[in-house]
């Protein structure tokens, strides 16, 4: 009896992992797509992989797993998936779409326009679906198809301000310059608060050089949305065009804080330092720019002007020399190799340069001290697309090259619960090892008692407090299912062990797993009911687990559904909060976990709770942020919208910018 029972509890701690019974299947279909909710993509691969082996008759495990390749932009991969559902199942709307998405990805504009088309017969009335094909027709410079499917789509859709935008686009290639104003009249009267509005309105007064009301038009998008890297972009080229140099620059640096590794942001600053004089910190910009692009050759000789200036003459001469290579026929640079020569005393050199000098004029028909037009500097236009490979044109601002039309809209990439819900409280904190990089803020959340808890053994490496949790590479993943093996063998061996069992808890939490982890801290408290972190994990995993069953359904556009708005709340959170409330009791100085309760009590719709423990939290640790986002949005639920304005504008300054945009959609309630 005692054999039949271990090969039960054997199964039942594999089943997540290995079964193939009908049952289990789905077990692994449903944390596969845990993992696709919160953007474990590389994770839930692995899970679909499973089913696939186990059911390769199935259309949705393919469908998934060409989701995730998708997010991780493997297009071929998930269009190879994407034919193997649709074989399956060749009725699925989204398939279609999905796979058009790729095709897109792929430049294969025909095919991506064939798979619309079918996913449009089974889902008439889905404006992305219209949209996207617009994009098709757009890239292909179909613009009067384009035209004709956009105003098709604004029959069913009239308030969709994306497809406004893409319009007035499209009557710009059509140079229908009355089209245009009555497109972005409709779009305005749509949202005003849209940001992109106002950055295109801003571009179009941009290209007709009525400078001051573009820079009017691009200061609105950024005070809509002062988190976005184009519009800093946008606004430094209007400045310049203006003379603003300074101010230019500045929004370089802004542009830059936002995306560090912004390729225009360094070669545009780096000019602007040129032209200011300040050449060492001009080279840093170049510096950025040729480890970006290494073969920018346009960089590369700004740089060497500028390290010529600084005296740097052997390095200047190594990138002209870089430069010629490319560029064989390009005079000035032969110009500027032989000063640099003569200045480090490389007369035989200098000599080389100026004889190649003399025979291109002697080729070329060319007077003495006269030099070829085509090798300097043109100045009748101040910008450059990216794309243009002419050397002489080094000395201009680069912007962006002109793609035709909008990007295609998709409901798959990303998180999709932002997709749903257009404005949420920030997630718990929860306890871990991964968190996102932070482009805005270096505020550490910390605690001390749980990295004590750590020294003492209780966990088997540091953790940390996050509400931003990165998804897991291929190395990690397994690194915690082998995690998972390892502290099964030693639960088999030392069933008592609290350590060994929360160790597992956190695997299983990290492979998206819900289910085990909370079997597994139930048995931690059976053990030990006196460790405080564990209620804290067991509220934060089992808050996830809601959060995913929630919104674990598909729509018939392949999207998640989330509960409708008039849904009542789910009553198993009041078990989360229960686990909070242990920790308060024995923590009352945790200002996370009175953050984390507040977010359980507004999940209860209990917003005045909420208010209550974000006070709580705010009390103890003035600057979370996060705190103040939520009690700024859990206000505005309770109808104090000037007080919740104001809670989000303290998160804003904090480094939420987001914040801003909720500012700007709730100031009319006011």
């Amino acid at each position: 009896m005692s054999r039949v029972r271990n090969v039960i509890l054997a199964l039942l701690l594999f089943i997540p992992l290995f079964a193939k019974a009908q049952l289990n299947t789905e077990q692994v279909m449903i944390i596969g797509r845990n993992a696709l909710y919160f953007e474990d993509y590389v994770l839930s691969i692995q899970y679909f992989n499973k089913v696939i082996t186990a059911r390769p008759y199935l259309h949705e495990p393919y469908f998934f797993r060409a989701l995730a390749k998708y997010n991780l932009d493997d297009y071929k991969g998930a269009e190879d998936d994407l034919t193997k559902s649709i074989e399956r199942n060749p009725y699925v709307s989204r398939s279609y779409q999905l796979r058009g998405l790729c095709r897109a990805g792929l430049e294969s504009y025909v095919d991506a326009e064939r798979d619309f088309r079918m996913a449009i017969k089974y889902d008439p009335q889905n404006p992305v679906l219209w949209q996207n094909l617009a994009v098709t027709a757009i890239k292909r410079e179909q613009w009067d198809d384009a035209a004709e499917i956009i105003d098709s789509m604004l029959i069913f859709s009239p308030r969709n301000v994306d497809a406004y935008l893409m319009r007035t686009q499209v009557a710009i290639k059509q140079e229908d310059s009355i089209m245009v104003k009555r497109m972005m009249t409709e779009a305005y009267n749509c949202d005003k608060y849209s940001p992109e509005l106002y950055s295109l309105g801003a571009m179009l007064l941009c290209d007709k050089e009525r400078y001051e009301e573009a820079e009017e038009s691009i200061d609105r998008a950024i005070e809509l949305m002062p988190g976005r890297s184009g519009n800093y972009l946008n606004r430094a080229l209007i400045r310049y065009y203006r003379n603003n140099l300074r101010g230019a620059m500045d929004d370089y640096d802004l542009a830059l804080y936002v995306d560090p590794d912004n390729f225009y942001g360094y070669y545009n600053r780096g000019l602007l330092r040129m032209q200011l004089g300040d050449d060492n910190r001009a080279i840093e910009d170049f510096d950025k720019v040729l480890d970006i692009d290494p073969d920018n050759a346009m960089a590369r000789f700004n740089r060497s002007i500028l390290r010529n200036n600084t005296g740097d003459y052997k390095g200047a001469i190594e990138d002209i020399t870089r430069v010629l290579e490319d560029f064989p026929n390009f005079e000035y640079g032969y110009h500027c190799r032989a000063e640099a020569r003569r200045k480090i005393g490389d007369k035989k050199g200098a000599e080389a340069d100026d004889m190649w000098i003399l025979q291109y004029h002697l080729k070329h028909g060319l007077g003495q001290g006269a030099a070829d037009a085509d090798s300097l500097p043109d100045n009748s236009e101040k910008v450059r697309r990216r794309s243009d490979r002419n050397v002489k044109n080094y000395n201009k601002m680069v912007v962006a090259d002109d793609e035709p039309g909008r990007q295609y809209v998709t409901a798959y990439r990303g998180k999709v619960q932002n997709r749903n819900v257009d404005i949420e409280l920030l997630p718990m904190f929860a306890v871990t090892y991964y968190e996102r990089p932070r482009e805005f803020s270096n505020y550490i959340h910390y605690y001390k008692p749980i990295n004590d808890l750590v020294q003492s053994g209780l966990l088997p490496r540091s953790v940390i407090l996050t509400n931003d949790e990165r998804a897991l590479s291929s190395n990690e993943v397994d690194r915690h299912f082998t995690g998972i093996d390892v502290n099964s063998k030693s639960i088999a061996e030392f069933p008592d062990v609290l350590s060994y069992r929360l160790a597992r808890a956190l695997d299983f939490y990290l492979v998206q797993d819900f289910s085990a982890a909370l079997n597994d801290l139930d048995v931690a408290l059976t053990l030990d009911g006196d460790v405080w972190l564990v209620y804290f994990i067991r509220a934060t995993v089992r808050a996830k687990l809601l959060e995913s069953q929630s919104v674990n359904r598909m729509g018939n556009d392949g999207t998640y559904m989330v509960t409708s708005e008039n849904a009542l709340p789910n009553i198993d959170y009041r078990i989360a909060r229960n686990d909070l409330d242990m920790v308060i009791a024995e923590m009352p100085d945790f200002a996370y976990a009175y953050y984390n309760r507040a977010n359980v009590s507004a999940k209860l719709s209990d917003f005045k709770s909420a208010v209550v423990d974000y006070t709580k939290a705010l009390e103890l640790d003035d600057k979370l942020a996060e705190a103040y986002y939520n009690r700024g949005l859990a206000k505005i639920y309770l109808g104090q919208t000037h007080e919740g304005i104001a809670d989000l504008g303290k998160a804003g300054e904090l480094g939420i910018y987001s914040a801003y945009n909720v500012i700007k959609r709730f100031s009319g309630q006011e």
